[in-house]
């Protein structure tokens, strides 16, 4: 359970189930008391945990080299957290059919889901829409997806005999504006979702704590501003709140604190969810999206992504202030989303200086290599009487240069990745962003 730096620089709220209620206590403090002051409990290991959460928060060079051990053939489980128009579909896709593997997904025409059985056994690896289908509920959020896969993974299992599974999250984000202009046009189309059960705390909300934004079967034809006018649409911010531990907030029970402090408490929930996620792309770079996942997981993807610039969000022209008003409804998610992109661009940096200096290392060692087997012949080939002929200066030179060039790549090679923009490639920060925009 986490805190969240309230109104008062001296106090934290945090909503506490067992309590019922949000509860504010000051900094360090090993008991805290409820509003109504009727009950204390313990909260030295909340607090460990809200400083935890602030610490992953504010430090973004704690965790940026992105590498995990995933086992296929273990009991390992890659989990896609699908949130709604960020391109979740076709990266879903790509798991299922594009990845180089012992045994692939089997996928029929017809069928919707795919077999993605690990090698020599059959039990999946692989936990998404098109491998083991909507399982955990319609697009499952971080909060429900946390508390109800391992149940799922393991339900087959003998008790004594659960395997213990290395449990890997992905997503993908999408640039606010789009997403939010795409959910509403496949809404306008007579999407609803209303299957999804938004289960929190072990239940589903009440009809008061989520209301509908229309009254009929669907919403179908809804206009813009009607879209934009529901205060209950959960469209709005959607990304923080599917990447949150909604049980920090009592769920979708707004009452329990203010607005203001209940997305606050969303949003750094989110930031760190995403931060420990195993991995997480964005729809706007889709080939450095496919890099990362692959280093990060040690996969190969059959063919590359594409970028596709064109959208049916893309295609809506709306005007200057309709779009002030989508960033004000998503406010939350523009900060997310602008907390991803700068992770995401500074794990791909960091990645891409990490093979550059690994294929270094490799030139070097061959060199050596082959310097020494030009250095044994040499003298292989010297007769008894001959002497080794002098270098003359100009080689001279140049060996030291090598030499002082080798040098200076290996304490290179030892440091801690001082500046996050390759000189090489990018002089200034305006030819890193050219860099990026050509991806």
């Amino acid at each position: 359970m986490f805190a969240r730096a309230g109104p008062s620089a001296t106090c934290y709220t945090i909503w506490d189930p067992g309590l019922k209620t949000a509860v504010r206590l000051a900094p360090g403090a090993g008991v805290m008391r409820s509003k109504t002051g009727s009950k204390e409990i313990r909260t030295s290991q909340k607090m460990e945990l809200w400083s935890a959460l602030s610490l992953a928060s504010t430090s973004p060079k704690l965790d940026l080299n992105r590498v995990v051990d995933f086992n296929i053939k273990g009991d390992d489980v890659i989990v896609f957290l699908h949130i709604q128009k960020t391109g979740g579909t076709t990266f879903g896709r790509h798991l299922v059919r594009n990845i180089q593997l012992e045994r692939p997904c089997e996928c029929h025409a017809g069928q919707k889901k795919c077999t993605c059985f690990r090698p020599g056994k059959k039990e999946t690896w692989l936990f998404s829409r098109f491998s083991t289908g909507w399982s955990c509920g319609l697009h499952a959020d971080w909060t429900e997806l946390t508390s109800c896969v391992p149940s799922r993974m393991d339900s087959g299992e003998v008790p004594e005999n659960l395997p213990s599974r290395n449990y890997y999250y992905i997503t993908i984000l999408r640039d606010p504006v789009s997403r939010y202009l795409s959910e509403w046009r496949h809404v306008q189309r007579g999407a609803t979702w209303k299957a999804s059960l938004h289960v929190c705390d072990g239940r589903s909300p009440t009809l008061s704590e989520l209301p509908s934004c229309y009254s009929g079967d669907d919403w179908s034809g809804c206009s813009l501003q009607e879209f934009m006018d529901c205060p209950y649409n959960l469209a709005n911010n959607r990304q923080t709140r599917m990447l949150a531990d909604l049980s920090l907030v009592g769920c979708y029970n707004v009452s329990a604190m203010s607005e203001e402090e209940r997305w606050a408490v969303l949003l750094e929930s989110a930031k760190r969810n995403l931060r420990g996620m195993a991995f997480f792309g964005l729809t706007e770079y889709q080939r450095k999206t496919q890099y990362l996942f692959e280093r990060t997981f040690n996969l190969e993807f059959i063919a590359p992504f594409t970028q596709l610039n064109g959208t049916r969000a893309s295609s809506v022209e709306v005007p200057s202030e309709t779009q002030h008003r989508i960033l004000q409804l998503n406010r939350w998610d523009v900060e997310l989303y602008e907390y991803a992109r700068d992770l995401f661009l500074q794990r791909f940096q960091v990645a891409r200086q990490q093979e550059r200096r690994q294929a270094r290392q490799r030139r070097q060692q061959e060199r050596r290599r082959l310097r020494g087997r030009f250095t044994t012949k040499q003298g292989t080939q010297l007769k008894p009487t001959e002497t080794p002929r002098q270098p003359d200066r100009h080689s001279v030179v140049t060996e030291e240069q090598h030499r002082g060039k080798a040098d200076g790549d290996n304490v290179e090679s030892e440091m801690l990745l001082p500046d996050w923009w390759d000189l090489d490639e990018n002089s200034t920060m305006e030819d890193y962003m050219d860099n990026v925009e050509q991806w």
